[in-house]
């Protein structure tokens, strides 16, 4: 990731205004903030939220609170729990998704 064009920027999450995003089952609660080429989210997803997508974006996440699944197209699975940070590139071949049964608030670089 080069980071491109971003000005020094703080970020009151408190004053960003919330989206929502249906999943396949749930739904997600994305605050975002978009400068140069990269974007930046604090994300929760409800109890029960399946992802309606498989995304082959490339992200770094850290999971804030919470537990979920992070799954491959190849039907490999990962259990991500607070604490815990994931990474992975653009990928087109091997695309993921999200389950989570009790909720989950990420942070999102993108």
């Amino acid at each position: 990731m080069k980071i491109q064009e971003v000005p020094f920027t703080s970020i009151n999450w408190d004053e960003i205004p919330p989206t929502t995003h249906p999943g396949e089952t749930g739904f997600a609660t994305w605050k975002t903030v978009e400068k140069g080429n990269i974007r930046v989210r604090i994300v929760e997803y409800s109890p029960g939220y399946l992802a309606d997508h498989w995304c082959p974006r490339g992200h770094v996440i850290q999971i804030l609170k919470g537990e979920m699944v992070s799954e491959l197209k190849d039907g490999s699975k990962s259990i991500m729990k607070a604490g815990m940070t994931y990474m992975m590139s653009d990928d087109e071949v091997n695309p993921h998704r999200t389950f989570t049964e009790q909720g989950v608030t990420l942070f999102i670089v993108d």
